[in-house]
């Protein structure tokens, strides 16, 4: 599988709708989105159009108008918006559940090539099927507390940040897992959830 730049921008453009919902923002422009992710406008409209017209974001109009979720963040799987950028997970056509095309294959039944990309589509599909927007969303900002970093589209009086020491760059601790392992021990300890 190779994401496309139009995914990742979808993706970055989703999570950073769910982070501005999660700050009090009810809606966000599209040059606000834009340069949050330091991507071109022009590139972002067109992928919000896009965005739109599947149901996942909606316009607002007027002085204060923008972008917003069209339905909660936790209804909108990471797997479900790279399907809808880029259409399929598997690496090779004949291995792909929803956009399958018959490859030159001989003998596509048996060809070992076939079975390992279908079970790389699994472990991908396993992997993007198995998280929300929500749940990127709340670990992002569990991580931005934690290093004192405020949020895009949030000011720093509306967004308690940790004291915090340095980190080191590239830290296991920082992986996405690693942030939803943590995210799922504290959601079992309801005395220490108060204190996000």
């Amino acid at each position: 599988m190779h994401l496309s730049k139009k995914s990742e921008y979808a993706l970055r453009a989703t999570i950073n709708l769910g982070i501005a919902t999660e700050v009090g923002r009810t809606t966000v422009s599209g040059s606000e989105l834009a340069e949050a992710n330091r991507l071109p406008l022009k590139f972002v409209e067109r992928i919000l159009q896009e965005l739109r017209e599947a149901g996942i974001v909606e316009t607002h109009r007027g002085k204060f108008g923008g972008y917003a979720l069209a339905k909660p963040a936790d209804q909108i799987g990471i797997g479900q918006l790279v399907r809808l950028m880029d259409g399929r997970l598997a690496p090779i056509c004949c291995a792909s559940e929803n956009a399958y095309q018959p490859c030159t294959c001989p003998d596509e039944d048996h060809c070992g090539l076939r079975m390992i990309m279908i079970d790389v589509r699994n472990a991908i599909a396993n992997i993007l099927d198995r998280y929300t927007v929500a749940q990127v969303v709340e670990v992002t900002l569990r991580k931005m507390r934690r290093d004192g970093i405020v949020p895009p589209f949030a000011t720093a009086e509306s967004f308690a940040v940790a004291d915090t020491a340095p980190k080191r760059k590239a830290d296991p601790a920082d992986g996405f897992l690693a942030g939803l392992s943590q995210l799922a021990t504290l959601t079992q300890d309801p005395n220490e959830h108060d204190h996000l």
